[in-house]
């Protein structure tokens, strides 16, 4: 029996975990799925937005594997707790597969970002899909204006739930908190501001027709921000989604506002130079004029535009985190690897393999994982006849009891999604998801 530990039960976990089952090289596989957290699904259950029902049935296709009877999910295991580090798992699983992803966003690096008031979209996130790790009250949504910095479709799904009314979110899995924080909100013009054109942005046209299609918002974008969009030019020199993209900007630039209740600007050619201050909190931002340099990228021109913000909001990417006891490469924000092997002072470690963000970065969408993750269990099973040699523990989950973890098991996840929907019934809505780290532990001792 080759025993495999993957860490992290976000898409690539879930995908190496598939891939590792459903091969025949290696006729008898048993895996555990660890995860930080009690609930498993990773960004699709805490990084999809709660109005994006397509998406988040995927979760659907993940359980559907992880019901598998060779595949255990063992959540509330924090590799790095309880003595709990890379070498330890190397003692009790024959390989271990690290699927981490990318937690922490990236930076601005410009003056007032740490100002109160001024915060990571990726918080943001975690507070609306209900993360228990998430901060709580800590979002000014009582101005009438906020900046989201980005144009990628994590800035968009944070400007579309800041423009949404509460009756259209009410029958999503919010949390409650987030609701009716939601419903109380003063904002009303919400400007998503990116310091490329629209050829170089990294939205989804999907992704754009829903921002366009708010029954609540008018989407507006200013011409002249596109007259130094160079793909107008030749739109059949870029690819197709760029110029599905063009086209529908061009349609928002010909645009009047109607009247609606909530407006979202949509801005380009303007770089974020410095969060403004007015009273110890962030008061707007100040954005250089930038315009093409001939070479795929933008220049400052010396010209300047303020936008008043009572909330700032930067989603400029995400960005690996160091796991103690793993190598990393600090610039590219990854664990080294070759074809998903861990390389140690360059050479590969054995046992030790990568899939997903932490492997090649953010980069790709949901479905990228699925490849990613098939070529590093196709290394994996290459190595596997020496790693099935290794002497590991008979019985994994007794010797992280012993060590003083409580693992929550797939029962234990179950009983988290039945007091959800219990809650929900209490609310008058469908499940609503429980938001803090007690509430799901709770909930999870309900199996027992």
């Amino acid at each position: 029996m080759l025993r495999v530990a993957v860490v992290g039960s976000g898409p690539s976990g879930v995908y190496a975990a598939q891939s590792l089952v459903q091969q025949s090289v290696v006729p008898d596989v048993r895996v555990h799925i660890l995860d930080r957290l009690p609930c498993p699904y990773g960004l699709v259950r805490y990084g999809v937005a709660p109005d994006h029902e397509k998406i988040k049935s995927l979760q659907n296709n993940l359980r559907s594997v992880l019901e598998d009877e060779r595949i255990d999910f063992l959540g509330n295991i924090e590799v790095g707790a309880h003595g709990l580090t890379p070498a330890r798992l190397l003692e009790l699983y024959h390989a271990v597969v690290y699927c981490v992803g990318a937690a922490r966003d990236r930076r601005l690096g410009i003056p007032g970002e740490d100002l109160p008031g001024s915060h990571s979209a990726t918080d943001f996130v975690s507070w609306y899909s209900a993360h228990p790790d998430a901060v709580t009250g800590g979002f000014p949504l009582g101005g009438p204006s906020a900046v989201v910095i980005g144009v990628g479709n994590v800035a968009v799904d944070v400007a579309r739930i800041l423009a949404r009314g509460a009756d259209e979110l009410r029958p999503t899995d919010v949390p409650e908190p987030a609701l009716e924080a939601l419903a109380a909100s003063g904002v009303r013009e919400v400007h998503m501001v990116g310091r490329r054109g629209p050829s170089g942005a990294k939205f989804t046209t999907k992704e754009l027709r829903e921002l366009g299609a708010l029954p609540g918002a008018d989407v507006l974008v200013e011409p002249a921000d596109l007259a130094l969009e160079t793909a107008y030019a030749d739109p059949e020199a870029v690819p197709a989604v760029v110029r599905r993209n063009l086209m529908v900007v061009r349609e928002w630039a010909d645009r009047r506002p109607t009247g609606r209740a909530r407006r979202i600007h949509v801005r380009f050619f303007l770089r974020p130079v410095e969060v403004l201050e007015r009273g110890g909190r962030a008061a707007g931002v100040r954005f250089e004029r930038t315009a093409p340099d001939g070479r795929g990228g933008v220049r400052g021109t010396g010209a300047y535009e303020d936008i008043e913000a009572q909330l700032v909001l930067r989603a400029v990417g995400y960005r690996g985190v160091p796991t103690d006891g793993l190598p990393f490469d600090t610039d590219r924000g990854i664990v080294p690897n070759a074809a998903g092997r861990v390389l140690r002072g360059g050479v590969p470690s054995p046992g030790e393999y990568v899939a997903g963000w932490i492997k090649r970065g953010p980069t790709g969408v949901i479905g990228t994982n699925r490849p990613c993750a098939k070529e590093t269990v196709t290394s994996l099973l290459e190595d596997a006849a020496r790693l099935a040699a290794r002497p590991v523990a008979a019985d994994p989950v007794a010797e992280l009891r012993a060590a003083g973890h409580r693992p929550v098991a797939w029962p234990g996840w179950l009983a988290i999604e039945s007091a959800e929907e219990a809650l929900g019934r209490t609310l008058g809505r469908r499940s609503v998801k429980i938001a803090d780290w007690q509430g799901l532990l709770t909930a999870a001792d309900g199996a027992d």
